[in-house]
């Protein structure tokens, strides 16, 4: 167990059990991304429509549209990004063994380059490139994080297109909410459902983050709610224009 309020462990066995499970790939960006977005979309529809002056259940029919269409749509994309950063790690990866067995010797002195670049030296220096290259994986592991600033904590695409799908459902239905039951002043129920919706995720974000869990809410709460109100104000805009 963690002690003295740190994060964990030190004992040997603990570490070297956290080490060989190897480095986590974190998803969360895509919750967070996945939610804003679909809280942020969903709204700014709701909004829009609002200011436009639509009908409730033309307004619930664009916003289920959009909740399944688009959170699809950020899935897929999200899908397709991440297996081309793993695709590209491969490819890089797959450059550096080439290189290391066609051109050791420039290699290693990449590798010179990347340690004297952080403060490295003299014999310190020239006993860290003999070590590294003497082990091949350590070598292009090596290479991969000092020339390219990769690791190999590769995140599985369907993983990463889960995530995102499944947050911006659950973030983007709250807009929704007060028109599906149609609640009186659905309008006003669904901006302060959004607010809320805003504000809990960016409170969710500093748990990993240093900064505050007020200051992180209502920093994203501050920019989705401008959002919505760049759509109400197009809306409305739009609305008066035409009519």
């Amino acid at each position: 167990m963690p002690m003295h309020g740190l994060e964990h462990s030190h004992k040997p066995q603990d570490i070297a059990s956290r080490l060989a499970s190897g480095p986590d790939a974190s998803y969360l960006r895509d919750w967070i991304y996945g939610g804003i977005d679909g809280a942020v979309t969903t709204f700014a529809i709701v909004a829009g429509s609002v200011g436009a002056a639509l009908s409730p259940k033309i307004i619930l029919i664009l916003g289920v549209a959009n909740l399944l269409a688009d959170g699809f749509s950020m899935a897929a994309a999200n899908y397709s990004g991440s297996k081309s950063e793993n695709e590209d790690f491969a490819r890089l990866r797959a450059v550096e063994e080439k290189h290391i067995r066609l051109e050791p010797t420039g290699e290693a002195e990449e590798i010179r380059q990347i340690f004297k670049s952080k403060g490295f030296e003299g014999d310190d220096l020239e006993t860290l490139v003999r070590l590294i290259t003497s082990n091949k994986a350590a070598w292009i592991d090596t290479m991969m994080q000092g020339e390219y600033g990769m690791s190999d904590a590769g995140r599985a695409p369907l993983k990463a297109a889960f995530y995102t799908f499944a947050a911006f459902l659950l973030f983007g239905a709250v807009p929704l909410f007060p028109f599906v039951f149609s609640f009186p002043s659905s309008a006003v129920l669904a901006t302060a459902f959004t607010a809320v919706a805003f504000f809990a995720i960016g409170s969710f974000r500093s748990i990993w983050s240093q900064r505050n869990w007020f200051a992180c809410g209502m920093e994203t709460t501050a920019i989705g709610m401008a959002a919505a109100g760049i759509a109400y104000l197009a809306g409305h805009g739009l609305q008066t224009l035409l009519a």
